[in-house]
């Protein structure tokens, strides 16, 4: 009997699995996602959004103690105040208001707008602004809120009246017209005199034109609302202490001062209005009196407070016409207690460069100190001379040998070089002006937030032409003294990057070269290098490209100054900066013995430093079982002891912890189980007390139940060049291993990491649909693939052919339904590949390059740069030039083993690629097509590397199933596989149908 019993619940369950559906394209919006969060400071509630991938989203609030939870449908961009009482955030409108106002393609100004929602946390009421344009609160500060509303909406009953009264004029005019008709003729005759005839057409004509300027008045009033005039709209000021609120008419800009207590609000002049004045004010909301800080400018910029909110700077420029070619602003001051804002630098003042001006373009920061004031300046450039006609011009790019940068490259940076700055001081006591930046100390970094009398200085000029192969630039650095702005070399035309210390006692730097940490001692000049004797490498162990590795980090400096923290591969270094005492390894619980990588997580944004006061948290990945999990140290007399273990069998992430308590939440993750938040807290009693059960918060994919589904799995395998690799199978969920089932290989470089990993299935930018393939009955295999210096094509060959025949070994693959699938270093893996083995039956590549030779030379439109340095420092791992081994690059280019292939292939290569440029698909699809191979080339018009239009995501998910599907599966192929899409066609037929 009970033999019987445990047959029936097998049979159950069995049917149960076989019931699930498979994923189609239609589940994808159904699929949705975790992303803002925050906690309150008090610990006590916990907000986050739950996002459609196409659709309306929901802001949930949640207290976990009492079961508090509120939904906002729509909500967004969340903010709970200091004192944890109050909840600000966005709503969306509808998505569907939306779309139809984009089909019907309506202005901006009559776009669906956002509204402002205000909830009291803990209690069920919400209050609602609608037509928000945006909404801020202080740092600090907890009773103020202030929210800036879109122009209002234009009065549609009074604009009805006006229509009318126009109608009954014009019905007017008709009679006046006649009744003139009338009168001309008996002046004609004699009936009636000239003088009367006169005197009727001019009062006549008065009242014609009392009527078109009522007309034109009309007309303004709707040119004003459909946003042709730049006027400000109403900011709302709200103490949600007391619930009061003060409006502030035709505001454009607004700030608050980081304790909450004023607010900087600049106005614009009423458009109708000749007399109006922009104004600057400053808003004292305790007392809600207002100061008049500036008066009839054209525009102000860059606005911001001291850290005791008293005193005020900024940017304006008042002197010329709103249209002038060019305008010259001025650094303005305030101080509590002045009138009104005073200039303090212009282009004339001492101390600034000659024919320099003061930068728009540049923030401006006051020292924490208040001491000081850092700006910017830059070169006066010519206006442009109007008398030239464009159409009368050449146009043309000059590329010269000794340029900087390609061609390319400035054009790309072309706005952002008219911007260019230089940095400098004023100091706000002795009212001196002193220039620290300048074309060879380009980039400046401040010390000690500002309060340092000295800043760093550094510059690549000189270097930056070898970036072109090299992939970095040389750089040199300066010890700049803010007080008089003389340099202090620290070093020259080195692969470095010199960062300061927190306080400014060093600076420090990792020396790729020599593999060791080195720092600068500021008061002495002394360079020291503080990690010779560690004997566990500090830099990447794992390094496969032909370049030099790159270091794991410095985890921060300890309060003082007084020692920093390095990592290794997996643990953290104590190192005395002036390598007095010998480094220590801190010995965390998870390291190098468990294979576990431990990093620090900041649980302040804000941290400088570590002190040794407040809790730290680690984040740990163990490399062997790709687990993702936290722990939580307290730091006693320079030692770390556990505090707390936050472990699972799932990935972890997103660690917060309350700034007032110890309440915390995360997400926790796998394969199998969607991406969900659960909090908890730490029992306040000893070091080693468990924390409470964590509570799960959501469930935002319940519907994956109603799915055929799948599993993970870590797999090992020997490869062909002897190594052990590992990689990631994913099998169905109702997977029979009697079966044999296709299979795709998708792949990068190494992913065996995300084993852990959700994946939605979503739409993709160009990677597999795992999730997808897998429900539909495939498997999907993932390897990794480790390089060697000059032969990346071979390298992929033997970590993945290896890998996919080591599975073919156990059973359930077969070996003739094998497809790949690949993006960008992918792709061009995938393209090698059909040329050195008829194992696979069909290829996906996208934007792959097919030819080194050609390819090395180009160009990454996105960014301007040359592709050399790829090939011989970077991915492509070369190691040396063209003209040094061509061989090699002859050898990894798939066009010159073209002949080879047998696969059919599809690639994805788009017009507006900008990292792998085009015309390398188009090589590898000629050369196909000229050869009789079946190739297909898909070109998503105006698309980047990556697709960004949801649109074409979704279509080349359906392409794709249906290519490996008739591949794979021997289902019919469809139109645009077997004929094409003519471009008569196109935009008619998408040829995605069986049989057309």
């Amino acid at each position: 009997m009970k033999n019987y019993f445990f047959l029936l619940v097998f049979l159950i369950s069995t049917t149960a699995l076989a019931q699930k559906k498979p994923l189609d394209h239609t589940v994808y919006d159904s699929w949705k996602s975790i992303a803002e969060r925050l906690i309150s400071n008090d610990g006590a509630y916990i907000v986050y959004t739950v996002n459609a991938q196409e659709g309306d989203g929901e802001l949930v609030i949640q207290n976990p103690t009492t079961k508090y939870k509120k939904m906002i449908p729509r909500g967004y961009n969340a903010t709970i105040t200091e004192d944890s009482k109050y909840l600000l955030c966005k709503i969306k409108p509808p998505f569907k208001d939306t779309r139809q106002a984009k089909i019907k393609k309506k202005k901006a100004d009559d776009m669906p707008k956002d509204s402002f929602a205000i909830i009291q946390l803990g209690q069920d009421s919400i209050t609602k602004i609608a037509r928000l344009k945006s909404y801020k609160v202080p740092e600090k500060g907890s009773h103020y809120i202030a929210y800036h509303l879109e122009k209002a909406l234009p009065d549609t009953a009074k604009r009805k009246t006006i229509i009318d009264s126009f109608t009954i004029k014009k019905d007017a005019l008709v009679d006046m017209a006649d009744s003139l008709i009338k009168l001309a003729i008996d002046s004609i005759k004699g009936n009636i005199s000239k003088e009367k005839l006169a005197d009727i057409i001019n009062k006549t004509t008065n009242q014609i034109l009392k009527v078109k300027s009522d007309n034109a008045d009309a007309d303004n009033d709707d040119a004003s609302s459909n946003g042709n005039a730049i006027e400000g709209t109403d900011l709302v000021v709200k103490n949600i202490a007391n619930n009061t609120s003060t409006t502030y008419k035709l505001v454009s800009e607004y700030y608050f001062d980081k304790s909450g207590n004023q607010l900087l609000i600049e106005t614009t002049k009423k458009v109708k209005d000749s007399t109006s004045k922009a104004l600057l004010l400053l808003v004292h909301l305790q007392t809600n009196t207002i100061d008049t800080i500036l008066k009839r400018f054209n525009e102000g910029k860059n606005y911001v407070f001291n850290e005791e909110g008293n005193k005020i700077a900024f940017v304006a420029e008042r002197d010329s016409s709103e249209k002038a070619l060019q305008k010259f602003y001025k650094l303005y001051y305030y101080t509590q207690g002045q009138d009104t804002a005073t200039i303090i630098v212009d282009k004339n003042t001492v101390g600034m460069p000659i024919s320099y001006t003061v930068s728009e373009h540049a923030i401006i920061e006051f020292s924490k100190d208040g001491s000081k004031l850092f700006f910017a300046n830059a070169p006066i450039r010519s206006p442009k001379d109007t008398t030239l006609v464009d159409f009368e011009l050449a146009t043309v790019d000059v590329w010269h040998y000794k340029d900087d940068y390609l061609q390319p490259q400035q054009l790309k940076n072309y706005s952002t070089d008219l911007k260019k700055s230089y940095t400098a001081v004023y100091f706000t006591n002795s009212h001196a002006v002193v220039q620290l930046g300048a074309d060879d100390a380009e980039k400046i970094t401040l010390v000690n937030e500002g309060n340092a009398n000295w800043v760093l200085g550094e510059t690549t000029k000189g270097n930056r032409v070898e970036a072109q192969w090299t992939g970095r630039a040389k750089s040199t650095a300066y010890i700049i003294n803010a007080l008089n702005g003389e340099r202090k070399l620290i070093f020259k035309n080195a692969l470095l990057n010199a960062t300061p210390s927190p306080e400014g006692k060093y600076v420090y730097w990792y020396n790729a070269t020599e593999k060791n940490y080195f720092t600068y001692e500021v008061a002495t000049g002394i360079i020291t290098n503080i990690s010779a004797t560690i004997k566990v490498p500090l830099h990447d162990e794992e390094n496969d490209v032909p370049d030099l590795p790159n270091e794991y980090g410095v985890m921060g400096w300890h309060q003082g100054d007084s020692c920093i923290y390095v990592y290794d591969q997996f643990d953290v270094w104590k190192i005395d900066p002036l390598n007095k005492i010998l480094p220590t390894n801190l010995n965390l619980p998870f390291g190098r013995e468990k294979k576990c990588v431990a990093r620090y997580l900041p649980l302040d944004k804000k941290e400088r430093y570590i002190s040794s006061t407040n809790l730290k948290a680690f984040k740990i990945f163990n490399k062997l079982t790709k687990i993702n999990f936290y722990y939580c140290t307290k730091l006693n007399n320079d030692q770390f002891t556990t505090y707390k273990i936050i472990a699972d069998s799932q990935n972890c992430s997103g660690l917060q912890i309350a700034k007032n308590a110890l309440n915390y939440f995360f997400t926790k993750e796998s394969y199998k189980n969607s991406i969900n938040l659960f909090a908890a807290k730490w029992l306040p009693t000893t070091v080693d007390t468990p924390a409470g059960k964590p509570i799960q918060l959501s469930d935002i994919n319940p519907q994956q139940n109603e799915y055929n589904w799948g599993t993970a799995e870590l797999f090992t395998w020997k490869t062909y060049t002897g190594k052990m690799s590992e990689g990631i199978v994913y099998k169905p969920e109702d997977f029979n291993p009697k079966k044999k089932y296709p299979m795709i290989c998708y792949f990068y470089e190494k992913l065996s990491e995300t084993l852990y990993n959700y994946q939605s299935p979503a739409p993709t930018p160009s990677r597999l649909n795992i999730p997808f393939f897998v429900s539909r009955g495939y498997i999907v295999f993932v390897p990794n693939i480790e390089y060697t210096t000059g032969h990346p094509g071979n390298d992929a060959y033997n970590y993945i052919v290896s890998g996919a025949r080591s599975i073919v070994k156990l059973g359930y693959v077969d070996s003739t339904k094998i497809g790949i699938q690949g993006q960008s270093w992918g792709g061009y893996q995938v393209a090698y590949l059909i040329t050195k083995t008829k194992l696979f039956a069909a290829a996906w590549a996208g934007a792959p390059v097919a030819n080194m030779t050609s390819a090395y030379g180009g160009i990454r439109w996105e960014s301007g740069l040359n592709r050399q340095f790829q090939y011989e420092k970077q991915q492509s791992r070369i190691g040396a030039t063209l003209w040094d081994k061509p061989q090699l690059y002859i050898e990894n280019s798939p066009l010159f083993h073209l002949p080879n292939v047998q696969t059919p292939l599809a690639i994805m290569h788009n017009d507006a690629d900008g990292a792998v440029p085009w015309y390398q698909g188009i090589e590898l699809f000629t050369g196909l097509r000229r050869l009789g191979k079946p190739v297909w080339l898909l070109n998503y018009n105006g698309e980047a590397h990556n697709l960004l239009e949801r649109r074409n995501r979704k279509d080349i998910q359906i392409r794709e199933q249906q290519f490996f599907d008739w591949l794979l599966k021997g289902e019919k192929p469809t139109k645009w596989i077997t004929d094409g899409v003519p471009a008569i066609d196109k935009g008619k037929d998408w040829g995605t149908k069986v049989g057309g």
